[in-house]
């Protein structure tokens, strides 16, 4: 994967498929520290310690429609490269948390990519779900949270054409206003 908004887009996918009711997407930048941390969480079904173990193989997935499962492994090679760590932590029952962490200005490490976009697919297509997004920027911090978008919004659904296009600008300047507006 090219950017890591695909990594997070294809993690946060698997949270869905574990049936979670809710997602909390983390990205943190600590200039101080030369760190990036992603961090996806999920209350879905989890995993059991044994398949923890082996889900960094490309060839052990869940999925029926094909043999190879490459995102966690793709996710923990990219944070490798640049120099950071990876770690899955799941209870069957409670959840899954998969934390990356990359050296901020190493060569290797991918672009961010295209937040905003990724939100709002995930959202747009996963109505039931609840997606809370912190994105935080040493000592200022943004948040989007869907529960508060369905309270703003009423009877408007989130995948309205025009609520999907505000929350792509919405989560893209909220990102800009906490970098510096660069």
């Amino acid at each position: 994967m090219k950017e890591l908004s695909l990594n997070i887009l294809d993690i946060a996918q698997n949270s869905i498929a574990a049936n979670a009711t809710c997602v909390t997407i983390q990205v943190c930048k600590d200039t101080a520290q030369n760190r990036l941390t992603l961090c996806i969480e999920d209350d879905g079904k989890g995993m059991t310690e044994a398949f923890v173990k082996k889900v960094c193989d490309p060839f052990v997935t869940t999925r029926t429609t094909r043999k190879v499962g490459m995102g966690i492994p793709l996710l923990k090679l990219a944070a490798e490269q640049a120099e950071g760590t990876f770690s899955i932590q799941s209870e069957v029952g409670k959840g899954t948390k998969v934390t990356a962490t990359f050296t901020l200005n190493h060569i290797d490490r991918l672009p961010l990519g295209d937040i905003g976009q990724t939100m709002s697919v995930l959202v747009s297509c996963n109505q039931t779900v609840d997606f809370v997004y912190i994105h935080k920027a040493d000592d200022k911090t943004f948040v989007f949270d869907t529960k508060q978008m369905r309270a703003a919004l009423g009877d408007v659904p989130l995948n309205d054409p025009e609520v999907v296009l505000w929350m792509q600008e919405y989560i893209k300047e909220g990102i800009l206003s906490i970098n510096g507006g660069v």
